[in-house]
């Protein structure tokens, strides 16, 4: 998905597919009980209250266009504040912006979830958690165990997975009061403004509707919400 700062190694695209990501997710130590992906059908406010809350972090999944690397490049040049708190890291092996995705995602929300113990997801955070972002992309790139999972979670969709596609998934978080964008192919986290816990999804779904509207002819579009699981 979209050429990355190194791509050295490539793996095939992860789908788009709630069910796909959640049995991905629970076999690297998140909890069924503790969050889950669904669906976001469409970025009106009444289809957006259709998403099950509280919602933790958003998946977006667009085509690449030359106006969006034009865009990237010039964002990237552009001088970023820091960005404390937030777990970010590059994107080294192509094709392997779904997985970074739902890593950023996870590992913004270690304070809202509780990982499995010595699972997958608690190493690698814990592993990496004092690396730079480029360390951290390095580190996955030469994890063994991750690559047979992503092949796994890759196996396991509804399409025939192929190498030769256009579309990148980014994920949107909040973290200390701020909506980040968090993109593998980008050089740091991009601050869209103030956010909360309890408005992430609608502030979210403002950003992604602006990418959108910069690609009116295209239906490749896709949002994924994780949500924290709550008693019935």
């Amino acid at each position: 998905m979209a050429e990355t700062a190194r791509s050295a190694k490539r793996w095939l695209p992860l789908e788009a597919n709630p069910d796909v990501m959640n049995q991905f997710l629970w076999g690297l130590g998140l909890p069924p009980g503790e969050a889950e992906c669904n669906d976001v059908y469409g970025l009106d406010e009444e289809l957006l209250e259709m998403v099950p809350k509280p919602v933790l972090a958003v998946l977006f999944l667009y085509p690449i266009t030359p106006e969006s690397e034009q865009e990237r490049l010039q964002k990237d040049c552009n001088k970023q504040d820091p960005c404390d708190g937030v777990y970010f890291m590059r994107q080294t092996v192509g094709n392997a912006c779904g997985t970074i995705g739902l890593l950023h995602a996870i590992g913004n929300i270690t304070s809202e979830i509780k990982l499995v113990e010595n699972s997958f997801l608690d190493r690698f955070y814990k592993s990496t958690a004092n690396m730079d972002p480029m360390e951290r992309a390095l580190y996955l790139e030469n994890d063994r165990e991750m690559e047979v999972a992503h092949s796994d979670a890759v196996a396991a969709g509804e399409t025939e997975a192929s190498d030769d596609v256009n579309d990148h998934f980014i994920c949107f978080a909040c973290v200390n009061g701020q909506l980040y964008e968090l993109d593998g192919r980008r050089t740091a986290p991009v601050s869209h403004g103030p956010s909360s816990p309890t408005t992430l999804l609608q502030d979210a779904a403002k950003v992604i509707k602006g990418m959108i509207a910069k690609n009116p002819n295209s239906m490749n579009f896709n949002v994924i919400a994780i949500s924290k699981c709550t008693e019935a």
